[in-house]
């Protein structure tokens, strides 16, 4: 993602990580997912991944809090445009925000690899950057 100029290479830096959830954040929306969740019929893995049953997990707050940028979670409902372009119909996801744009980092897929655990998503966005040949600074 660098590109250059006379001659240096210049590094898309991440200035921050937005984890997009697949529900809305309303209570409606919210009510939607619990009850869909309880019957079979929805499923968020990055739900899965930063909550329990029913607030957010200590160890995702732990992990969230050793990312070198802030990592903001949102529902469908509560995107801004550009984080909305890069990941309408691509969700749950992370995204890195740059300067340049916003940059997929994790999707659906890969979220649903993590399983339950924050630390493992850690290391996936950070596998995630490097690949992506971002940096964080």
């Amino acid at each position: 993602m660098g590109h250059r100029d006379h001659g240096v290479v210049l590094v898309t830096v991440v200035r921050s990580l937005t984890g997009v959830y697949h529900a809305n954040g309303t209570l409606t929306g919210e009510l939607a997912y619990v009850v869909g969740k309880a019957l079979g019929r929805s499923h968020c893995a990055l739900c899965d991944i930063t909550h329990g049953t029913f607030r957010e997990k200590a160890t995702w707050r732990e992990c969230r809090d050793g990312i070198p940028v802030p990592f903001e979670t949102v529902h469908l409902d509560e995107r801004s445009d550009v984080v909305r372009a890069a990941t309408d119909g691509w969700t749950p996801c992370v995204v890195a925000v740059t300067d340049d744009g916003v940059v997929r980092l994790l999707g659906p897929d890969d979220l649903e690899a993590v399983g339950s655990e924050p630390a493992v998503l850690v290391d996936a966005v950070e596998r995630a950057v490097d690949g992506a040949g971002l940096s964080w600074s």
